[in-house]
């Protein structure tokens, strides 16, 4: 998982002098909204009524701690395999509905309620929040799957149940496992709306210019009705409501309306009827606002009316450095803005959506490859991640190898990757150019 290409080591040394300048991440608090904008972690503006209750009762669901049975938190239904006990404790910075925070709740997870399970060596309290996935199973053939980190077996709440967790030293010594940080949830909504023409457009769109420097990418889609999925590091999940429902399923073993089955079926680890989390038709005792009648939609109204990260404030050298980004080529696959079309809800309809992304897969060569095929991405091929917020972020690309840019970019450039050209380009910049670049990087 942790290969690294000749040429990162190269690029890396020979900008010394240049990393030593890269502003580090912003660890301070979320970026307040200029001009009118919402702050970072705030919902869009303009939302009606019914929407913003919808909101604010799904950031609540958001932050809720699922224990087995409901006893010892607000939530039920965790396990038998989890890898966290809330959606916020993933989703955490610079706000709620971020991403890894600057210390990893799963360390402390991993043993609470009397829980017996051993912290995997690629997990530390200053290092990402991760899932892991196996490449191949035990009998060579493609796994791909999400292998949860911790058991239920131990909890006071969870007595009888004995389940173990996957032996994960021998397959990272069998250099099996990958692992993928959460992607920020800022300006989902934004992201859904956009129609699928709008991205195909733009998939098009400088042919000339992207042939030259050697960028391809295509769409993933979904396999039954044809359409573009766009959430994910694959782009696998095609709507804020797939997303929401896989990851309640997988991160925390609450299944649900969407992913009604448990994913692990051992006897004595099955303490609730299911699906745990559902729309109660009869009526239930909790209350929720008539347009928030479960998690899964609490969920999503939460995500989708998230607004997107507040930029920072722009400078000379972040003013010079976005030009750069444009004559580099770097925009030619994380594109600024994509408009959204005509929606339900008016604070989405027909918006600039400025999440600096075309949201296609891309080669990214051998240095990036996970050898997880998800869809119609290969194993060497991601989504072009959103690049909106990534001044706030602690953690860079889809494993959270790194804290710093200037590994992120050289990591771009690898034997089959389509970025080749455009890294050509950066490293042929000056030192302040690449310093100018960054700080437009920090900026967003």
């Amino acid at each position: 998982m942790h290969r690294t290409c000749l040429c990162v080591f190269l690029l890396v040394s020979s900008t010394s002098a240049f990393a030593q300048h890269d502003p580090g991440p912003d660890r301070g608090s979320p970026r307040a909204g200029t001009n009118g904008s919402p702050s970072t972690g705030d919902p869009l503006s303009n939302l009606t009524s019914g929407e913003s209750t919808a909101f604010s009762s799904g950031k609540l669901t958001f932050q809720e701690v699922d224990s087995v049975t409901g006893k010892l938190s607000a939530g039920s239904g965790l396990g038998p395999r989890f890898n966290m006990d809330s959606c916020s404790g993933c989703h955490a910075f610079p706000a709620i509905g971020g991403s890894s925070p600057p210390a990893n709740p799963q360390i402390a997870v991993a043993t609470r309620a009397g829980a017996r399970n051993t912290v995997p060596s690629f997990l530390s309290l200053s290092g990402p929040v991760r899932e892991v996935r196996f490449v191949k199973t035990p009998t060579g053939a493609a796994d791909g799957g999400v292998h949860d980190l911790f058991t239920i077996t131990g909890r006071s709440d969870a007595v009888g149940c004995n389940v173990a967790q996957p032996n994960f030293a021998a397959e990272v010594a069998a250099n099996n496992a990958v692992f993928r940080i959460p992607t920020p949830l800022f300006g989902s909504g934004l992201i859904e709306a956009i129609d699928d023409a709008t991205i195909m457009d733009n998939k098009a769109a400088n042919a000339t210019q992207k042939a030259a420097l050697g960028i391809a990418g295509h769409e993933n889609r979904n396999g039954n009705d044809g359409s573009l999925t766009r959430f994910g590091w694959k782009a696998q999940n095609k709507s804020l409501f797939i997303f929401a429902g896989e990851a309640y399923n997988v991160e925390q073993g609450v299944t649900n309306d969407v992913f009604p089955n448990e994913r692990d079926s051992t006897a004595g680890c099955l303490f609730n009827p299911t699906p745990e989390d559902h729309i109660d038709v009869n009526g239930g005792t909790r209350f929720r606002p008539t347009t928030t009648p479960s998690d899964i939609i609490d969920f999503v109204f939460f995500m989708r009316f998230l607004a997107p990260p507040a930029r920072g404030p722009s400078t000379s050298s972040s003013g010079n450095g976005e030009d750069l980004f444009t004559s580099t080529g770097c925009a030619l696959c994380h594109t600024p803005s994509l408009k959204t079309s005509g929606s339900v809800t008016a604070a989405l309809s027909n918006k600039d959506a400025n999440l600096f992304s075309d949201l296609l897969v891309h080669n990214m060569g051998s240095g990036l490859a996970d050898g997880i095929s998800q869809g119609f991405a290969a194993g060497n091929e991601f989504r072009t991640a959103p690049l909106w917020g990534l001044g706030q972020r602690l953690f860079f690309l889809h494993d959270g190898r790194t804290s710093d840019l200037t590994v992120v970019v050289a990591a771009h450039a690898s034997p089959g990757s389509e970025a080749n050209g455009v890294i050509a380009k950066f490293n042929a910049l000056t030192a302040q150019q690449k310093q100018d670049l960054l700080q437009f990087l920090r900026s967003l």
